[in-house]
């Protein structure tokens, strides 16, 4: 069986999952697509020579017959609306962060799933599919190094674009390592502290940049993390788990290892599609054939849910320079059953 997708958004992020869905990865095929910028859906089609519908927006494909799951991939601020409308339709839906641009929007996508009465929503926190990240998981999971006591975190960017403002930091940046590390840990958070030391000469229209995040977790386990995005040798993704017994690292990227010019040196990478993309492959093959089974295996609306309460509460801790409480509610019994593959290597 092949299952029949729509796309809503195809821009960058769009395109992408497009192109993987009918080049690289199988169960799937993409027929129908909408954008804002109807001649980029007609290009798209074109190009991946699709045999694929241009509907005029996003409802009006959600509603198609010939649609059975949907990818959302438009602009931020209509995630939440469209998602949404999936959920009346009774459509799956994988929807890249954020689910909603507030917390109480992905509340409404949390509350709208459980009065459906079935998981459909997945988003895309695609780190959990990375396999650096799942070996350290195993490492975990079966406390090869006893129970976690500190973890140690770098997010750097070698630079970013002039929009790159305000708290996008937190909110475009950090929300990667909010849903990567609870899904390591096992472990929600309970407050968060940011503080923000020497400002880079490099950071530009006011930027404070670099900026550290201490989080702690309801087991006591503590967490900083460094996020810096405009460090310019490259992008970095590190993380050190310091346990009872033992320390874990999050495996580096493999490189050529090269001596040259009296020089011993590996490669950095620079552009964090190249560090993800084998992560993105996984995690929209594995959406395809959980959707194809009828479940969601991979992060949940909930999930999005908590990043956002966690976001809130980082840009509040930013913004006071006090030690902000992190309350985000137990998970509903709902979500306790979905098969996630939280616990598995």
């Amino acid at each position: 069986m092949t299952l029949k997708i729509g796309v809503i958004g195809t821009g960058a992020i769009g395109q992408d999952h497009i192109r993987r869905i009918t080049n690289v990865l199988s169960g799937g095929e993409i027929v129908a697509v909408t954008d804002v910028n109807q001649e980029q859906a007609k290009q798209i089609v074109e190009v991946e020579k699709l045999n694929a519908k241009v509907y005029d927006d996003g409802h009006a494909l959600i509603q198609s017959e010939d649609v059975e799951a949907l990818i959302v991939t438009s602009w931020g601020p209509t995630h939440e609306e469209f998602v949404l409308a999936a959920i009346k339709a009774g459509k799956p839906v994988f929807c890249e962060k954020p689910l909603a641009t507030t917390a109480e929007g992905c509340k409404k996508i949390v509350d709208a799933e459980m009065a459906y009465g079935k998981p459909l929503v997945q988003v895309g926190f695609m780190r959990r599919y990375d396999k650096g990240y799942r070996a350290l998981k195993n490492v975990l999971d079966y406390q090869k190094i006893g129970e976690p006591l500190i973890v140690h975190c770098a997010h750097r960017n070698p630079t970013v674009p002039d929009n790159y403002i305000g708290d996008m930091a937190i909110t475009d940046t950090l929300v990667h390592e909010i849903d990567v590390l609870r899904w390591l840990l096992n472990d929600d958070y309970a407050s968060v502290q940011i503080v923000t030391p020497k400002t880079s000469s490099l950071a530009k229209n006011g930027l404070k940049d670099p900026i550290m995040v201490l989080l702690e977790t309801k087991k006591g386990i503590r967490i900083d993390v460094e996020v810096f995005v405009n460090c310019q040798f490259g992008y970095d993704i590190q993380c050190q788990v310091v346990g009872e017994t033992g320390t874990a690292n999050l495996p580096e990227p493999s490189s050529v290892i090269m001596r040259s010019e009296a020089k011993l040196s590996t490669e950095i990478l620079v552009d964090w599609k190249d560090r993800f993309i084998e992560s993105y492959d996984i995690e929209l093959q594995d959406w395809i054939n959980s959707t194809k089974k009828g479940i969601v295996s991979g992060p949940t609306a909930w999930d999005g849910y908590v990043v956002a309460v966690v976001s809130d509460a980082c840009v509040e801790a930013r913004n006071s320079g006090e030690i902000v409480s992190i309350a985000t509610g137990d998970i509903p019994e709902f979500y306790k059953g979905n098969l996630s593959i939280v616990g598995e290597a």
